[in-house]
């Protein structure tokens, strides 16, 4: 018949030695999943008793029914009276109730910033399609960034029969676009640098349009790169409508 957790918690008390052992042997088989020796746990835990004891005390919780042995192994794994016993004795809740705050709250955060670069990705490059030209991002980590559409600059006709200004354009966007967006004045309104406007003169055939945006407590900003002669109305229209788009 299953004995109840009641009958679980009337099971004889342990002494204190044969306790520590027994949460030895369940912590080493929750972090490895391997039947335990009495030589792991002379080697990994400071019991300061002999091997011959420890196998002792490994024979007396065989014998009541906390650690059994696998036919294939010469270790043992905690029983389910082990667990419960665990379970029921189980203390310094305040303590690992704030370690899993933490590891939730970290992997919460790596979570967000993962679906965050996600649709980042996806919104500059519907943004990119949109205006026909260079829709770029800072990502909220490391202080990286990216781009896409290139090729709709390298399609212009200005940038067709001049490509050394292409070849400049991309540079930037390879190598400082990331550090020149740092000494920008962009406020939530947006800021749009026109031709010898923008800080680079390799940028003087181009205007630039960048807006910032919040999502899931990340923050970074999102433009446009194109020709001078671009549709500004629109495209700031669609630069803002894209940080929209990234918080629904």
């Amino acid at each position: 018949m299953r004995e109840s957790i009641s009958t679980y918690k009337s099971q004889l008390p342990m002494d204190l030695r044969r306790q520590k052992i027994l949460e030895a042997i369940i912590e080493s088989f929750i972090q490895h999943a391997l039947p335990v020796g009495s030589k792991h746990l002379t080697e990994s835990y400071n019991f300061d008793v002999s091997s011959a004891t420890i196998r002792s005390e490994m024979a007396e919780l065989e014998r009541g029914g906390y650690i059994t042995q696998p036919h294939t192994s010469a270790g043992r794994i905690p029983t389910s009276r082990a667990y419960r016993m665990m379970v029921n004795q189980m203390k310094e809740q305040d303590k690992l109730m704030k370690r899993a705050q933490e590891d939730m709250l970290a992997i919460r955060k790596q979570y967000y910033l993962k679906k965050t670069k996600e649709k980042l990705y996806d919104t500059v490059s519907i943004l990119a399609t949109a205006t026909d030209n260079v829709s770029f991002a800072t990502l909220p980590d490391k202080g990286q960034f990216f781009y896409i559409g290139i090729s709709n600059i390298l399609r212009k006709p200005e940038f067709m029969t001049q490509p050394e200004k292409a070849t400049k354009v991309i540079e930037i966007l390879e190598h400082d676009l990331a550090n020149v967006l740092v000494d920008l004045d962009i406020t939530e309104e947006g800021a749009i640098y026109i031709g010898e406007e923008n800080i680079l003169p390799e940028f003087k055939s181009c205007s630039l349009l960048a807006i910032p945006y919040f999502h899931q407590g990340f923050d970074g900003v999102m433009g446009i790169l194109g020709s001078t002669r671009m549709d500004y109305a629109y495209n700031i229209a669609a630069l803002k409508a894209a940080v929209q788009l990234l918080t629904e």
